[in-house]
């Protein structure tokens, strides 16, 4: 009787406390299951508006009659909540869709509801301290916005494509596809979706227990993941499939995190899982704190009281997760030193205590920060213990020699690329006694067919004749650095004519020493400071190179802005770099805009993370640089002479004003050098005026640049490829097919899995989205798979780099190839087994 009450009452008061109920309808640890039970018939059995209100509305919205739209329609609305009623219809095509349309006098009624508890508000915070210290007024502001926002479809159009486009290709996610040509502010369009509804879950032929997780995760994914989050998850806007999949319904209300609330988020819970404290309160006091005046005066007695918070709710746990109790007890911390959460974390919150409600109802026993804390351990670099445990036993029976020698290497050797690598610590580093062909031989004694190549350079294979033979000769003859030698001019003559439009080149010790050398040219070229280059795209090392190249970004997709690569890097320098997007047109409008405040532009016309290039965008980046006299910069580090003889730019047919190398020029010894336009070039030459060259030249030297035994190894190596061009076609041929191997196996293992790979370069995830965009391939990537995968190859005698950047050489045979596949198959069954995927 009482729920009954509430309902009635509810439905009279309006939209806004239709709304209130929904949430409450999935709190019945709350309010009771009958209240709760009546209350949920607002989250889709509101009375709806009448026929001659929805005739008029879709009149007039698509500008001509009903029937030349639709076969059929139904004027019986299959749902109605508190903003919109929806109706199944047939288009003249004969697709079966569903029509969403805003309810009559919505709009005004909210702005009713929404203004008469503004003004309670406004008195509140008036007359109340309390009620003032948590900017209630702000923070209703932003309320206000997110709901008037709702009965605008356009902008829910807008939210649905996008996370549609998000989970596209998802095992178990579906969003529904609209229509766009017939969406407008007043209706939407979609495809229509037979299913259960949220609160009917039972029926769903999957396991409670599994169905909740599910849930629970696809909630996480978004929020963590995408930062584009369902804002309102209650059983009238999730439906299912019999089979288990979910449906997401209904975006008017989102939760959108910016990169840098993303990575404050998962931080902070990472650093949670982990146990450590002290750290995860200073990232949430960093990203989710507002008003932190007498938080920082008094910051070690906060700090231990959200620490007690923290350990009583995720470490002892003495009664079951409640998210409510969570988050009030932090917040009675905050409010005793004047703090609150910031706006869009209070979002969260909700966000987070609707998914607890409605995955409790689907499984009352679920234990929401267990499957939170599996979902972040899917994206740490760190093996669970069961998994680690089982590979210390296998390498410490097949590899103790190079166990020993990790073990003996952290007492004298930091090694950052393949031992003490960042952000992805190699757990179990191989240590090569030799290496032939396609092969590695271990210290132990174990061959394993190699897919790293040095991370490029060795596409011939290891020790090939061609370059063994005349290196030994030219280490008989003494190695000659800082001094000239025959090999350097030939070297230099071979790569200026491999470019066309290059006329001369300086040689460097790697490609990071390159870019450097590249950027300095320019900038005494054009007299300026700043350089563009395109977020994701590494060019080495340096402070420049590394500013927004991976694992950290900021700003918008579109309009991304730089931030440091590593701690350490000169800030002055994050500052002085235009970000843009590869292959977006806006990027050419920000960098016609910032056109006189530019030195360069740099790219990697095939970013290696992404192995793709975009030919057209690259013409018009080119077209804007000349027309501008903007030198363009094409790093091709890792791409050069190994897509093809001289590079992606002899692909394209589009001519860089300077170029960077390495790698393979070096023959496997170390080396790098730029090649391009004399006009730039030449301002590392002597003036033979030493006055004239302070004021007009660059100093680029390195004492060991050019040395005659990298110099003869890179001739041998170059002159092989020039000679054999049909290796190109090889290589070509090898990858096609092993990649559409991989992505065969991972099908028929239900593994989400992505692959690009082009011309024996290949980039692989563990991620169900298709991404052009280096941080979208980034967000969704499992982690904690990728590096795991390394391991489990490595069982079956395949090497591969754990950064999963792999490449092929010529030495690569189709039985090698056939084994990498075995291998893949197997190190899959092993991980689904061994619980790296949700299924």
């Amino acid at each position: 009787m009482r729920g009954k009450w509430i309902y009635n009452y509810m439905l009279r008061m309006g939209p806004l406390y239709v709304k209130i109920g929904q949430i409450l309808a999935t709190r019945s640890d709350i309010i009771g299951d009958a209240i709760a039970s009546q209350l949920s018939n607002l989250q889709d059995d509101v009375p709806a508006s009448d026929q001659k209100y929805v005739k008029d509305v879709l009149i007039k919205e698509l500008g001509k009659p009903i029937e030349a739209v639709f076969e059929e329609f139904s004027f019986l609305a299959v749902a109605s909540a508190s903003i919109a009623q929806v109706h199944a219809a047939t288009l003249k095509t004969g697709q079966k869709v569903a029509v969403k349309i805003i309810k009559k006098n919505v709009r005004s009624q909210l702005e009713i509801n929404l203004n008469i508890i503004k003004f309670l508000v406004r008195i509140m915070d008036y007359l109340v301290p309390s009620v003032r210290q948590l900017n209630l007024l702000t923070k209703f502001a932003e309320l206000y916005n997110l709901l008037i926002a709702q009965t605008d479809l356009n902008q829910e159009a807008e939210h649905q494509s996008a996370i549609y486009t998000s989970f596209k290709n998802h095992p178990y996610v579906r969003v529904p596809a609209l229509v766009p040509e017939l969406c407008t502010a007043s209706i939407l369009v979609m495809e229509y979706v037979e299913a259960i509804k949220g609160k009917d879950a039972y029926q769903v032929e999957l396991p409670p227990s599994q169905l909740a997780r599910r849930l629970q995760d696809t909630i996480y994914t978004m929020l963590y993941m995408h930062g584009l989050c369902h804002g309102d998850p209650h059983p009238g806007n999730i439906f299912f499939t019999k089979e288990g999949k979910i449906i997401l319904l209904d975006f008017g209300i989102t939760v959108q995190l910016s990169e840098d609330e993303k990575w404050g988020l998962s931080s902070f819970y990472y650093a949670c899982t982990r146990k450590e404290w002290d750290v995860a309160v200073k990232r949430f006091t960093q990203h989710f704190v507002t008003n932190k005046s007498q938080i920082l005066k008094e910051w070690a007695s906060f700090q231990q009281e959200i620490i007690g918070v923290l350990k009583q709710h995720l470490d002892i746990r003495l009664n079951r997760w409640s998210t409510i109790t969570y988050f009030q007890d932090i917040n009675k911390v905050l409010k005793k030193y004047d703090a609150q959460y910031t706006t869009n974390f209070t979002k969260v919150e909700l966000v987070f205590l609707s998914c607890e409600g409605f995955v409790t109802q689907i499984d009352p026993d679920i234990d929401i920060w267990e499957n939170a804390c599996k979902f972040t351990d899917r994206f740490s670099p760190y093996m669970n213990s069961a998994v680690k445990a089982n590979f210390d036993q296998h390498f410490s029976q097949t590899n103790p020699g190079s166990i020993k020698l990790r073990d003996r290497a952290k007492n004298s050797l930091v090694a950052p690329t393949h031992i003490d690598r960042y952000f992805f610590p190699s757990t179990y580093p191989l240590f090569v006694k030799q290496g032939v062909g396609s092969k590695l031989e271990d210290v132990d004694g174990n061959t394993y067919i190699d897919l790293s190549c040095g991370y490029g350079p060795h596409i011939l294979g290891y020790a090939h004749p061609a370059i063994t033979t005349t290196l030994i000769d030219a280490v008989q003859m003494g190695s000659i650095n800082a001094l000239g030698n025959l090999p350097e001019v030939q070297l230099a003559e071979m790569i200026v004519n491999a470019f066309p439009g290059a006329e001369k080149c300086i040689f460097s010790n790697s490609g990071t020493e390159a870019v450097i050398q590249a950027i300095r040219l320019c900038r005494a070229y054009r007299k300026r400071d700043k350089v563009a280059k395109f977020e994701g795209h590494y060019h080495g090392f340096s402070d420049q190179g590394m500013v927004s190249s991976w694992f950290r970004f900021t700003g918008s997709t579109e309009k991304p802005e730089p931030i440091d690569g590593t701690l350490g890097t000169h800030q002055g320098t994050v500052k002085d770099t235009l970000i843009l997007q590869y292959g977006l047109h806006i990027s050419l409008e920000r960098l016609y805009e910032a056109r006189d405040q530019l030195a360069c532009v740099i790219c990697e016309p095939m970013p290696t993370a992404m192995a793709a290039y975009d030919q057209d965008f690259l013409i018009e980046l080119r077209n804007l640089c000349t027309d501008l006299d903007i030198p363009l910069i094409f790093d091709e580090i890792v791409s050069g002479f190994r897509v093809t003889y001289g590079g992606v730019q002899n692909l394209v047919n589009i001519v860089p004003d300077l170029t960077c190398l390495g790698k393979i020029i070096g023959g496997g010894l170390p080396a790098g050098n730029v090649v391009g336009k004399r006009k730039l070039i030449d301002i590392a030459k002597s003036s033979e005026d030493p006055f004239s060259d302070y004021e007009s030249k660059t100093f680029v030297g390195g004492t060991m640049s050019g040395n005659s035994l990298t110099c003869t190894a890179g001739l041998a190596a170059l002159s092989y490829l020039k000679n054999h061009p049909g290796l190109y076609t090889q290589l070509e041929q090898k990858t096609n097919w092993l990649a559409e191997e991989f992505r065969r196996i991972a099908k028929e293992r239900n593994v989400p899995f992505q692959i690009k790979a082009n011309r024996s370069i290949f980039s692989l995830s563990f991620n169900y989205t298709q991404t052009n965009v280096f941080r979208a391939k980034h967000a969704g990537s499992n982690f904690k798979a990728n590096l795991a995968l390394a391991y489990y190859m490595r069982k079956y005698g395949i090497y591969m780099p754990e950064l999963h950047t792999l490449m092929l050489n010529i030495a690569h045979t189709q039985e090698d190839l056939s084994k990498v596949c075995s291998a893949f198959d197997k190190s899959l069954e092993e991980m689904v087994h061994d619980g790296f995927f949700v299924l």
